[in-house]
């Protein structure tokens, strides 16, 4: 997949991860990499960008004498996931176009 798609998506799977339970890295990385590759080392970087803008939120839970930092979606992820997700049907319309367009080849 190109970078610069697999980045922006990336976001919202971040975003959709924690949309229903607050979550922490390990966890975040399972569930993501069911559709899409990450590592801790992608994760880490578009968490502390979505935190700096307002979409998520960290707290500190000690779970196994460790300290687990979990993040938590803000009403302002909550709106930006929402947009994506009113985007579909122009994201479908556009990725129709382009199978369409490769199968007419």
């Amino acid at each position: 997949m190109d970078a610069q798609l697999r980045k922006g998506l990336l976001e919202f799977c971040v975003l959709a991860a924690i949309r229903k339970k607050d979550s922490y890295g390990y966890q975040m990385i399972k569930d993501i990499s069911e559709y899409i590759e990450i590592s801790e080392s992608t994760l880490y970087p578009i968490l502390r960008r979505m935190e700096a803008g307002g979409k998520v939120e960290s707290y500190s839970v000690v779970y196994q004498n460790r300290i687990r930092n979990y993040f938590h979606l803000t009403e302002v992820g909550k709106e930006y996931l929402d947009g994506f997700q009113k985007e579909k049907e122009e994201i479908t319309r556009i990725l129709a176009f382009i199978v369409g367009g490769i199968e007419d080849e």
